[in-house]
């Protein structure tokens, strides 16, 4: 199998499971109605180890452009693949969230709660703080992107690795995910909030364009600083691009603390 349509139908098997627990669990009718974060964040990590056993033997299973970018600079890919690896995710995500869509075509219309409808598709903030949620997303994906590689450098029985990443997921979801829904991955939200924006979704409202913006920069700042953070500090291998990423990491978070400084003053 070819890696980009691997990594499509792997981002897409990983969205239809991960967009399908949030349906199940939000969405009126549902048998599943209410069963809560416990279920979420287990039917994420689930749907992420089934995405990696998968494509995993074709394409490595990135799913997550933030990962794509954090084996890029630990060095453990080619630059000249990540644009296609990328799209293919996005473009994965998308269809993923359309057949979610489709799935549960008779309960869009019987939910009345448009940000329910919208948190199938896409993360939002449970405080809106421009500040903390990228940090969230920065921290959320830095551990993810760490977590991989510090997997990746012990040894398992055969086929497990996948199963082991599910949980990684389950853990940040336990730990880190109950400020901003923790995307730790940009085609997670952009492609289901792309199919959330196109889709004749019955009463669905806006798809909060305005927060977009921060599951995207927060895991791209958090996924490659996570990986040069690791080729340096374990591997050893300095590179100036340390340095650089967090620099401009500490650049994007001051400029949201700025942001929300002079929201409040105009609120005031």
């Amino acid at each position: 199998m070819n890696e980009y349509i691997a990594e499509f139908i792997g981002t897409a098997i990983l969205i239809l499971f991960g967009g399908g627990v949030v349906a199940n669990v939000s969405l009126k009718k549902s048998f599943a109605e209410g069963a809560g974060w416990v279920a979420i964040a287990f039917g994420w990590g689930l749907g992420v180890a089934m995405g990696v056993y998968a494509v995993g033997q074709f394409s490595g299973a990135h799913l997550n452009p933030a990962v794509t970018l954090g084996l890029a600079f630990n060095a453990d890919f080619e630059w000249v693949k990540v644009p296609g690896y990328i799209l293919a995710q996005i473009a994965g995500a998308f269809i993923g969230a359309t057949l979610v869509w489709l799935h549960f075509l008779p309960h869009w219309k019987v939910t009345e709660d448009q940000g329910a409808k919208l948190g199938v598709f896409s993360t939002g903030p449970a405080i809106p703080h421009n500040f903390s949620n990228l940090l969230s997303e920065i921290i959320g994906t830095f551990i993810l992107v760490v977590g991989i590689l510090f997997i990746g450098a012990n040894d398992f029985t055969e086929g497990l690795n996948p199963f082991i990443v599910g949980m990684l997921i389950v853990a940040i979801g336990f730990s880190l995910g109950g400020t901003t829904g923790y995307a730790i991955n940009p085609a997670r939200d952009l492609g289901p909030r792309i199919a959330h924006f196109v889709l004749p979704i019955s009463g669905k409202g806006n798809s909060n364009w305005g927060y977009s913006w921060i599951p995207i920069l927060g895991p791209v700042l958090g996924g490659s600083f996570g990986g040069l953070f690791y080729r340096y500090i374990f591997s050893g291998e300095f590179h100036i691009m340390f340095f650089i990423v967090a620099a401009v990491t500490l650049l994007c978070l001051l400029a949201a603390y700025l942001v929300d400084k002079k929201q409040t003053s105009l609120i005031q």
